[in-house]
């Protein structure tokens, strides 16, 4: 697999796809890195390139994301991005930190926890190496375990999503 970190746009990846075609027609499989304000704006393109592949995979890497887009808008906006990759059949890597207090000092804090529940919603979760490593797995299989029982993936109300509404009316110009 090939992680692409820092795309913005649909022709970013289109060269990606492309190059790695000219080194073999069997190529790895691409997950981007969902990072900056561009590829959120973008997302609805940038799936669509992604998915003239077989196998195709994004990773919202939250902790760059939110510096880029600010921390008050990172919850709204993962849940965003997670709703159209839902729609779009394309699996969610969940990334950047889940439980990295526990990883680094062998102790989560309560926020730690509830952020591990939300990384139920994704296909995915990426954990960092850390000192902690095994308690991290083994709780976030306990939380992800419970978590699991109280509600289904797709089982979602969604909202309008500015993502598409933008993607659509730039479509429609």
């Amino acid at each position: 697999m090939v992680g692409y970190s820092f795309v913005r746009y649909p022709s970013d990846l289109a060269a990606l796809q492309k190059t790695l075609e000219t080194i073999s027609p069997k190529h790895p499989n691409i997950i981007i890195k969902i990072e900056t304000p561009e590829a959120v704006k973008n997302l609805p393109g940038l799936l669509l390139q992604g998915m003239e592949q077989e196998v195709f995979g994004v990773m919202i890497a939250r902790g760059d994301l939110a510096v880029e887009i600010g921390f008050e808008r990172m919850s709204e906006i993962q849940e965003e991005i997670l709703w159209i990759c839902e729609a779009a059949h394309v699996p969610v890597v969940w990334a950047t930190q889940v439980l990295e207090t526990l990883n680094k000092s062998g102790v989560a804090t309560r926020s730690e926890i509830t952020d591990a529940a939300h990384a139920a919603m994704a296909e995915c979760v990426m954990v960092n190496k850390g000192d902690h490593t095994i308690e991290v797995i083994e709780t976030l299989r306990d939380v992800l375990h419970r978590i699991g029982g109280h509600h289904i993936k797709k089982r979602f109300t969604f909202r309008p999503l500015s993502i598409a509404e933008k993607f659509i009316d730039q479509q429609m110009k």
